[in-house]
């Protein structure tokens, strides 16, 4: 993970590209598993608009309206927010599914940062962000795992 006005996240999920959307493009479910994003709503669908409630560290509550630029089931799921106008601060962030192997994919969450305020929120992004990407991958991984289980019972 490096920054160059972007952001970048790896992790192996034991699942299938299917099962991995399944659960990222589940956005009512984001409150029960997802340590980055407290309450997503709106549709996986191109051209919609999403409201994100999530919580900053120190615990000061944000909501952000992005609009989705691509939903590909099981492949990529990519939206972008902005904080006023297109050259303040510009986030478009994506989430990426790759099988490697049948049963084993590999989940890319990223971000790419432009505007005037990115070099002023750098460290934000480099130590915040960063570090909730790795949380929420993680979480993602064992949401998967769980609901496989479950439905395997």
């Amino acid at each position: 993970m490096g920054f160059r006005n972007e952001i970048r996240c790896e992790a192996q999920i034991v699942g299938t590209p299917d099962e991995v959307w399944a659960v990222l493009s589940d956005f009512g479910s984001y409150g029960e598993w997802n340590p980055g994003m407290d309450d997503v709503q709106g549709e996986a669908k191109a051209g919609s608009r999403l409201t994100i409630r999530f919580t900053l560290n120190g615990g000061r509550t944000r909501t952000m309206r992005p609009t989705v630029l691509v939903a590909e089931p099981g492949r990529e799921l990519r939206w972008l927010g902005r904080l006023l106008l297109p050259w303040v601060f510009d986030g478009e962030h994506r989430f990426e599914i790759h099988e490697t192997t049948p049963g084993v994919v590999t989940f890319v969450q990223g971000e790419r940062f432009k505007g005037l305020l990115v070099p002023f929120l750098r460290k934000l992004i480099e130590v915040d962000t960063a570090t909730t990407f790795v949380r929420v991958n993680e979480a993602l991984a064992l949401r998967v795992v769980e609901l496989r289980t479950r439905d395997a019972a």
